[in-house]
């Protein structure tokens, strides 16, 4: 069976993200220091989503040809997968449509979180959409073809070492890079962890489940080797939700990793108060360069609100100095355009976000995912469902003291004021471009301890701690992956 996987790199999707949502790319409002910022994310050429790795792997180990279509519909083959986003959901719908009407009698699956949560977007189209984990189809495959339900619900792996490792050969991967993360390329995507066990009632990546599935490091530490060897991968973005939550098995991966047969780069995202300085600093000795938090908002109430526990401010900045005294970059998500946001609020987020001051700053507007519990508790505050505008950069809502042309105009202040400063500059200038070291940057700093803004919201913002803070002014496999390791002996 001759099986595309189509994909877009349209609206500078990057499909691997928002838990599979996908987000788009800061547009690069307020003017030349803007377009400067924009300029800076746009340098990189993301891999694919995962999930096409995967599926890559997959159907190749069924014994199938695989092909990948950008953009194109090739004709004549028997099965089309697509993974839409939500910001290229229209651009999916219309070739879909386009390679049902050239291609008359092949089968269309959809997979992924927008097959998941909005099914009906597809209706009218005659596709089967995939439920679950579409890296099921290796058990379930045949089940999927001969169904004559529109909707075939395939479950979850339950045991991730029992995957292939995911075939990159198809997406040119030497192109990969993510330059916020590392230095060395080509970059690989990995998972030593799937799910999540908090509660954040924003977030995707608790949709599918609210648990943890850990692999063994063994497996892991295999794929890594594989990828080293076959696609010459020297930096490796693990995609985790939740690294770290196993910290056993955190130490026995990071042993493994220097043991790998070329020193590579890494990157993680997890909660600060799991990634512990022990663990901090056993990882950046075998590598680690970036982590990857999020911050959100200093307003402890906010967090309340929408069901995420808080971390101590005074936590969040030892964090952050303690991964710069390790060569470690930090990249913080912080959240603007809360329904009840004031103006007052955001230039707050602001003000904290440079007191942390962060390697990276990722300010993201609020965005409604279909299927979440937010989602459901604000569907009436939301202005538009077009979701084109699902970037993670867009104003979406309706807000309660701000128009969104205000609130879009503020999220382009917090880009361009937080990297255009001197102590960003002196404190991460080095860890982004190391030749700065020579001129005496980086060093450690005491942020300045100020009272919090008279209004945030509905009142004085909690603080995660005992201080509140604004910026100092200034100008290979065992067990399960054995057949891994037979597959390359009889090569």
């Amino acid at each position: 069976m001759r099986v595309v996987l189509w994909d877009t790199r349209k609206l500078d999707v990057a499909k691997d993200f928002a838990g599979g949502f996908g987000v788009g790319q800061y547009a690069g409002r307020g003017g030349l220091p803007g377009m400067i910022v924009r300029r800076f994310y746009k340098r990189d050429f993301r891999p694919v989503a995962m999930v096409y790795g995967y599926l890559a792997a997959v159907f190749r180990s069924l014994g199938h040809q695989v092909e990948y279509a950008l953009e194109r519909v090739p004709s004549g083959a028997d099965l089309y997968v697509f993974n839409p986003s939500l910001i290229t959901l229209s651009l999916e719908r219309a070739a879909i449509q386009r390679t049902l009407e050239s291609n008359p009698g092949c089968r269309v699956f959809v997979v992924g979180a927008v097959a998941n949560s909005m099914p009906n977007a597809f209706e009218g189209l005659a596709v089967t959409i995939i439920k679950g984990e579409p890296e099921q189809l290796l058990w379930k495959l045949d089940e999927a073809l001969h169904a004559t339900e529109t909707t075939v619900d395939v479950g979850k792996v339950k045991d991730l070492d029992t995957l292939p490792f995911p075939d990159w050969s198809p997406f040119s991967p030497r192109k990969f890079r993510i330059g916020y993360d590392f230095t060395k390329f080509p970059t690989a995507l990995i998972q030593q962890s799937r799910g999540c066990t908090l509660k954040c009632n924003y977030c995707p990546y608790i949709i599918l489940e609210n648990a943890t599935r850990v692999r063994s490091p063994e497996c892991v530490a295999a794929e890594m080797r594989a990828g080293i060897k076959d696609h010459g991968f020297r930096s490796f973005k693990f995609r985790d939700p939740l690294f770290g939550v196993d910290r056993k098995k955190i130490f026995q991966l990071a042993e493994l990793i220097g043991k790998l047969p070329r020193k590579v780069q890494f990157s993680i995202e997890g909660r600060l108060d799991i990634l512990k300085p022990d663990i901090l600093r056993t990882l950046a000795d075998v590598g680690l360069t970036s982590i990857t938090v999020g911050i959100e908002t200093p307003s402890e109430d906010t967090l309340r609100k929408y069901h995420r526990a808080p971390i101590r401010d005074d936590k969040q900045r030892e964090f952050v100095q303690l991964c710069r005294s390790l060569g470690v970059r930090t990249v913080a998500g912080f959240m603007i355009g809360f329904p009840e946001d004031t103006e007052e609020s955001i230039r707050y987020v602001l003000r904290y976000a440079k007191a942390v001051n962060p390697t990276f700053a990722n300010f993201n507007v609020v965005t409604p995912y279909p299927g979440t519990e937010f989602y459901e508790q604000i569907k009436p505050q939301i202005a538009t469902f077009d979701t084109t505008k699902y970037t993670v950069y867009t104003p979406v809502l309706k807000y309660k003291n701000l128009t969104a042309d205000r609130v879009a105009e503020l999220h382009a202040k917090c880009f361009v004021s937080y990297y255009f400063r001197t102590r960003w500059l002196t404190a991460n200038g080095p860890l982004v471009w190391p030749s700065l070291r020579w001129l005496g940057m980086g060093r450690t700093e005491q942020p300045a301890v100020a009272a919090a803004p008279t209004h945030v919201h509905q009142g004085p913002p909690k603080p995660h701690g005992p201080l509140q803070v604004i910026e100092r002014p200034t100008n290979d496999r065992a067990n399960a992956c054995d057949h891994h390791k037979a597959s390359n002996d009889a090569a």
